[in-house]
């Protein structure tokens, strides 16, 4: 099991290592964070409190105390997203500098630029494990459930989907498919989530590990969104 307790007396990247050290024979550290400054250990059952302070001790002035579960939570939820976050800066970057032409965005041909960028990398994700990915997607997604081969197909329609967007080929058609495969891929997200059911998400396949949540909800939903909105336009 996974404990949290706040830790008083951190300043410093070495006070991250020398709480690492001190620790580290004992237990399981998982990882300690210094803004805030949390720490979190993997034990069987609950550690007794002030044995933890007795083993801190030696590393330096440092005290630990429970954690909030907010706290916990939070920093957890950040780290846990931080891949996605990051694959989705540099997308929006890289589409930005690309389409910037005399102070102004070619905004239609971000959004090509953007979700070829999107379908392409989170494809290549789910591409370098597929029998992984597909075992992770038939946990929650409604057709793969059902029919397992689907969570084989899936990353080559992403592909597909980036390939179209990149060259611009049957735009019309590109955009129609998009939002029937990412609408009724948050169908399944969306009953998970009702269900308060708690899967590992398959958007970036089994290299990188992050939890089912709105997040995985709203990036799905925003394919939707962009691709409706570019029908329109």
């Amino acid at each position: 099991m996974k404990f949290s307790y706040r830790i008083e007396g951190m300043h410093c990247n070495a006070c991250v290592e020398k709480i690492k050290s001190a620790l580290s024979t004992h237990f399981d550290v998982i990882d300690v964070f210094l803004k805030p400054p949390l720490l979190q250990i993997e034990a069987a059952n609950s550690p007794d409190l002030q044995e933890l302070n007795l083993y801190i001790s030696t590393a330096g002035k440092y005290s630990l105390h429970p954690a909030s579960t907010s706290a916990a939570t939070h920093v957890e939820g950040l780290k846990a997203y931080y891949p996605i976050f990051l694959i989705a800066l540099y997308i929006i970057g890289v589409a930005s500098i690309n389409n910037f032409q005399g102070n102004m965005i070619n905004w239609h041909d971000w959004m090509n630029q953007f979700m070829a960028g999107f379908f392409l990398v989170f494809s290549a994700f789910k591409l370098l494990d597929l029998h992984g990915f597909a075992d992770g997607y038939a946990s929650y997604d409604l057709l793969a459930k059902y029919w397992h081969g689907y969570g084989f197909i899936y990353p080559f329609l992403e592909l597909s989907l980036g390939i179209l967007y990149l060259t611009e080929w049957l735009p019309i058609g590109t955009q129609i498919a998009t939002i029937i495969i990412m609408g009724f891929s948050s169908l399944g997200v969306m009953n998970s989530l009702l269900k308060k059911q708690k899967f590992q998400c398959a958007c970036l396949g089994t290299i990188l590990k992050v939890p089912l949540s709105k997040v995985t909800l709203i990036e799905d939903l925003l394919m939707v969104a962009l691709a409706t909105l570019s029908l329109m336009v």
